[in-house]
């Protein structure tokens, strides 16, 4: 399985929006569904979400190998870049945490 990760912190106003949009049902989750061999998203939230004005959360995108998330990227890369665009306002800050392989 291959797996990809992301680390966000969101304004707790956008919380909501951001939710829907990034979980297993969301908007990302939707388009990952046009391609061949994605397996599901999952979302996760920090811990602690009674402090401050942020909150913190992770995605987990599970492929079932590198070249399905390849052939995604070059069949439907536009529409992910677009996605990314329209969403960019529910993140306050955003990270890349790699891209990882199950052993």
């Amino acid at each position: 399985m291959f797996v990809r990760t992301w680390r966000y912190q969101v304004d707790r106003e956008a919380s909501e929006a951001f939710e829907r949009s990034y979980g297993p049902d969301g908007d990302w989750a939707r388009l990952f569904a046009r391609g061949s061999g994605f397996l599901g998203t999952e979302l996760l939230s920090a811990v602690d979400r009674g402090s401050g004005d942020a909150l913190v959360y992770a995605t987990i995108d599970r492929w079932r190998t590198r070249q399905d998330w390849d052939a995604f990227l070059a069949d439907h890369g536009e529409a992910y870049h677009a996605l990314d665009l329209r969403l960019e306002n529910l993140t306050i800050e955003e990270q890349d945490l790699g891209d990882w392989l199950s052993v």
